[in-house]
Parts: structure tokens; C-alpha cells; sequence
């Protein structure tokens, strides 16, 4: 499923690049290696999830998704509203944009086919 595989590819992008950032230059930007650290995990979590299935796990991950997508609005709009809050960007700066934008459209497909599939017989 394409959904689990992006969410996969995030995963390995947020988990990487918060490792590295944390390792190597912690100090130059806390908040905003410590965010893609965060986002890395809630990425992980839902993976894990929606490969899980069972109802219980969907429930899990509508409710992760529904809260990265507000991780994702709350990161976009502070980095554009006080740029000089985040040194250095996070995976959720200005909405995803360094991600082309899959951060902010990723939640919003899951929940969607997150919440049909719980409609489907």
C-alpha cells in the first residue's frame, strides 16, 4: 500500500536527519532538531500502525494522524510567523515544504482513507 510506504520514506527521512542534526550540532537549533526527532516517532507510530490493521490500530492512527496534522499546522505557521525561532528547518517548517509538502497532504490522505475504510463492509 502506498500510504504505508510513504509514511515509511518518512520515517527514514525525519528518524535520519534528526539523528544526524542531534549528533552533530545539537546546539546550533534544539527546538527544531528535537521537532524532527518528535515527527520522526509519530511518523514510526503510524506506520507501525496502519501495517498492524485491526480496528483498534486504524483508530490509533486517525487519531496520530489527526495530531501530526496539527504538529504540521501549528511548526508551519510558527516558522513563518517568527522565522528566527527555528535557526535551522524541521520536517514540519513552513508546512513541509522541504519535504515537498508531503507532511501537510500525508495526513490529511490517511485520515481520509483511514475513515473510509472504516465505512467499507
Amino acid at each position: 500500500m502506498l500510504l504505508v510506504w510513504l509514511y515509511g520514506v518518512m520515517v527514514v527521512g525525519a528518524v535520519s536527519r534528526s539523528v544526524v542534526q542531534i549528533a552533530t550540532e545539537f546546539d546550533k537549533a534544539p527546538l527544531a532538531y528535537s521537532l524532527s526527532a518528535v515527527a520522526g516517532l509519530v511518523y514510526g507510530f503510524i506506520t507501525y500502525s496502519l501495517v498492524r490493521g485491526g480496528e483498534r490500530a486504524r483508530r490509533a492512527a486517525l487519531v496520530c494522524c489527526a495530531a501530526e496534522l496539527a504538529g504540521v499546522l501549528i511548526v508551519g505557521t510558527w516558522t513563518l510567523a517568527d522565522p528566527s525561532a527555528f535557526p535551522d528547518a524541521t520536517v514540519w517548517s513552513d508546512y513541509g515544504m522541504g519535504y515537498l509538502f508531503i507532511p501537510v497532504l500525508l495526513p490529511i490522505t490517511a485520515m481520509y482513507w483511514l475513515r473510509k475504510s472504516r465505512m467499507a463492509p
